[in-house]
């Protein structure tokens, strides 16, 4: 049996080589990330593994400029990034850049609150 996350990694890849999006997200065991990763060097898809816990693993890949942007601000828990690295980190991934504005305005206010 393929484990879950590997099983959307075809899709992505798809996504990817039609230029859909420029990168993704995977977040899976450690077992699962050995899986992922071997495909992505296969294939060459430009890959960062960032380890969440001893057991649990967050996969981005995609294009090589998105990916390095990726190592550059990630580098602890995705929670502890600042308002600004969540939204350049949300906009490359995708998602809707009008949420992507709120989530960044409503962070920054609360960053302010609490300093």
């Amino acid at each position: 049996m393929k484990p879950p996350m590997a099983g959307f990694l075809p899709q992505y890849l798809y996504e990817l080589k039609k230029g859909v999006r420029g990168l993704f997200l995977l977040t899976m065991s450690t077992a699962e990330a050995e899986l992922v990763e071997k495909r992505l060097r296969r294939d060459g898809v430009d890959h960062y593994r960032h380890v969440v816990s001893g057991a649990k693993v967050n996969m981005f890949f995609g294009l090589t400029p998105y990916v390095a942007v990726v190592r550059s601000i990630v580098t602890g828990p995705l929670n502890a990034l600042t308002p600004e690295q969540d939204f350049i980190l949300g906009t490359l991934l995708g998602y809707d850049r009008e949420q992507q504005c709120q989530r960044f305005l409503g962070r920054e206010a609360r960053q302010r609150q609490v300093s």
